[in-house]
């Protein structure tokens, strides 16, 4: 499809038709890839984490930074 870059206030831009975006599957927010020549439009990576991953993660940090001997030290000597 050949379309035209329009005046956007001081940038420029395309309008991009509604059974193209239907077809992409794409939503409100995306990604600008730039190579020379081309501007790529992909899906914006999704930041969420389940639930079980983030506690998951919290166990493992729990883990090392509880279970470290220099620390059983120092409390100890606060006793």
């Amino acid at each position: 499809m050949i379309t035209t870059l329009i005046p956007i206030g001081n940038s420029r831009g395309i309008r991009i038709p509604k059974p193209l975006i239907s077809e992409s599957g794409l939503e409100d927010k995306v990604e600008l890839r730039v190579k020379k020549g081309e501007i790529r439009i992909i899906a914006a990576p999704t930041k969420d984490k389940s639930v079980a991953d983030t506690l998951l993660l919290s166990e493992k940090i729990l883990g090392r930074d509880w279970n470290r001997p220099e620390e059983d030290k120092a409390w100890a000597s606060l006793q």
